[in-house]
């Protein structure tokens, strides 16, 4: 999930939404990593989400069905927005568990 959200970073770096919207690769590779990590956080133990109420894991979970399975749908400024405010708070929960899971070795 990390190296998807540091790929999405590193995509939309100096970018607006309007660059997003405009270019069909940087719209593929950002809905791309958020696929991916809407996968990876289904697979988290419940345990490990419990303590990070801040961030929407039920609509990352979700989010991943409807670029999969409703691709033709999907909103670009949602999208956009979701990669602005929610991966922050979700790559700082991320790096909070991996600490903890690391310390338990």
């Amino acid at each position: 999930m990390l190296e998807a959200i540091r790929g999405i970073e590193k995509a939309i770096k100096g970018k607006s939404f309007r660059d997003y919207q405009r270019s069909w690769v940087l719209r593929s590779a950002v809905e791309r990593g958020v696929e991916v990590i809407s996968e990876a956080s289904r697979h988290l133990e419940q345990k490990l989400k419990t303590p990070h109420k801040e961030v929407r894991w039920k609509d990352i979970a979700g989010i991943g069905n409807v670029l999969r399975h409703e691709y033709q749908r999907v909103d670009g400024q949602i999208i956009w927005k979701a990669v602005k405010d929610d991966l922050p708070p979700l790559k700082e929960a991320l790096l909070e568990i991996k600490s903890s899971l690391e310390e338990d070795e």
